[in-house]
């Protein structure tokens, strides 16, 4: 790749004589896009070689998902896009995105999206053996994307999936599509550390087929199991590239040592568990998922569990093993369950639209997919406003000024957050996500795994954020949902689920050191299990 200026340092030997011949399936050639008169990608240029990973690195507003997204011909409303994209005749793209359920139709189950791509490919068959056929690659294309109990997610609608199970679900759905080219932006977001490894043996197993893998991802770990090439973006250009085992080692640009470097160290909660009173109670709760037309199927069991005013709650565990459900039977947002959720000695409606004012404000919820939450006409600023305006009565200039005041606090300046969602990028909207659920001024905050799509530096300001709040606010209370350990410390208490079920609770200290029950044990073994390493020794 040719550098297109002067801020570029390019990194490594020529490329060999394997690389030199092989053709790529997909190249782009100095890619500038530009929306609003800001350039978002400028002078981008790479190669997808079959059998081989690029990774695109950088923090989140860098220009690595524009850029992937360029390969499928998709830009921004209203882009201005100079430069190349070209792919071989056969170069078919499949994407994975980091929010899946934005790709999935909620009104078809999992067998229906997956079937109508299988049954296109067993036309030549005779018509009596075509259904099972169909299904046979179905099951197939599933357990290739590491989701060994297909059978029991087929009949499920895809907001019944976890984030995780959605991501495999579109990553099947490529895999059945027979992608020469598979673009997967973030796959491990808000996946555990046994999955995370799945996904990485899995994408591994993708290239090894001669399907060319452009990975774009803030997750080092993933990066350097992974990666033969690497890209480090930064404001929308190539700060530095080069052969993954050589830009490690001898990376020159700033930016790309800061990455490296960046450690997790974050301000811990200092109050103690257990001091206040009681804001959240749930007693016996069981909430299930439509599995059939005629019946459920119970994905979330939690006998006794409590949150208490300046306490940080983290909810651990594998994906799908019910944590958003659990969030969002809090929420509101999930009406299928039975037992009590009390908020000061009083029962929560079951569903968001039988709540007061009062109610929806006290209780507030930041999605993991946070592109979904906003409505795309609109500007940022006018959406997070608005939160004020219909929850607490504020005045619409007054409500404009506390939401600026909010999100520039977070990091987002003011002629970011006038622009409208597609102009921003995901860990951007997901600042822009909690500065909407702030300013309600909420007793209950419950953020689900709002962290996970982020790049090491914003992650780390966005819980200095939230540790901050519980300082400074006596009366707020979190709820973290997270498959990450490392996140799960900085709370006051853990509880553990598996497979829905509450198989542990207590102080975060000793649910990480000295757990109890044999699954907790596993989680934490696993978690401390690195990836491996990539063959040519990173």
């Amino acid at each position: 790749m040719n550098p297109t200026d002067d801020t570029t340092d390019q990194v490594g030997t020529p490329a060999g004589p394997d690389d030199a011949t092989e053709e790529p399936v997909a190249e782009v050639r100095d890619l500038r896009i530009e929306v609003g008169g800001r350039a978002i990608v400028d002078g981008v240029s790479l190669k997808a070689l079959p059998g081989k990973v690029t990774a695109l690195v950088g923090a989140s507003g860098s220009g690595k998902t524009s850029t992937g997204l360029a390969l499928l011909g998709e830009y921004p409303p209203g882009a201005h896009v100079t430069g190349d994209v070209h792919l071989a005749a056969d170069g078919l793209v499949g994407y994975v995105p980091q929010h899946p359920a934005a790709v999935l139709n909620p009104a078809r189950r999992v067998s229906a999206l997956l079937a109508d791509i299988a049954r296109a490919q067993v036309r030549h068959l005779p018509r009596g053996r075509r259904r099972t056929a169909a299904r046979t690659r179905v099951l197939h294309a599933l357990a290739e994307a590491q989701l060994p109990d297909a059978q029991s997610l087929l009949c499920r609608y895809p907001h019944q999936l976890s984030g995780g199970q959605q991501q495999r679900v579109v990553l099947a759905q490529a895999l059945l599509l027979g992608a020469r080219v598979l673009v997967a932006d973030e796959p491990t977001t808000g996946q555990d550390a046994l999955t995370k490894s799945r996904i990485v043996a899995q994408l591994a197993a993708v290239a090894a087929r001669g399907i060319a893998v452009v990975l774009l991802s803030h997750d080092l770990d993933v990066v350097r199991a992974l990666a033969d090439e690497v890209i480090v973006m930064r404001a929308g250009r190539v700060v530095e590239s080069g052969p993954a085992h050589r830009l490690w080692l001898a990376h020159r640009h700033q930016g790309t040592r800061e990455m490296l470097t960046e450690q997790r160290e974050f301000t811990e909660p200092t109050s103690a568990t257990g001091t206040g009173r009681v804001v959240l109670r749930i007693r016996d709760m069981t909430a299930r998922h439509r599995s059939t037309a005629r019946g459920t199927t119970e994905v979330v069991r939690i006998p006794e569990l409590d949150l208490r005013a300046g306490e940080c709650l983290a909810v651990v565990g594998r994906s799908g093993s019910g944590k958003t459900t659990f969030a969002r039977c809090l929420a509101g947002l999930h009406r299928d369950h039975d037992g009590e959720v009390l908020f000061d000695g009083t029962p929560l409606p079951r569903s968001l639209r039988d709540r007061s004012r009062a109610g929806l404000a006290n209780v507030q919820y930041v999605f993991q997919d946070a592109r979904a939450s906003f409505g795309e006409h609109r500007p940022v600023l006018h959406q997070v406003a608005r939160t004020a305006i219909r929850l607490r009565g504020a005045e619409p200039a007054a409500a404009q000024r506390d939401a600026l005041a909010t999100l520039t606090g977070l990091g987002l300046p003011e002629d970011l957050v006038r622009r409208r969602p597609g102009q921003l990028s995901g860990g951007e909207l997901q600042r822009a996500a909690l500065a909407r659920a702030l300013l309600a001024r909420p007793r209950v905050l419950i953020c689900d795994e709002i962290t996970s799509g982020l790049d090491p530096i914003t992650r780390r300001g966005i819980l200095e954020v939230l540790t901050g709040l519980l300082h400074d606010r006596d009366d707020l209370s979190l709820v973290l949902i997270t498959h990450d350990l490392d996140t799960a410390a900085l709370a006051h208490r853990i509880a553990v689920l598996d497979a829905g079920e509450l198989v542990e609770q207590g102080p975060a200290q000793r649910v990480l050191t000295t757990p109890s029950h044999p699954f907790t044990v596993s989680l934490m073994k696993t978690a401390t299990r690195h990836l491996p390493a990539h063959p040519e020794g990173l």
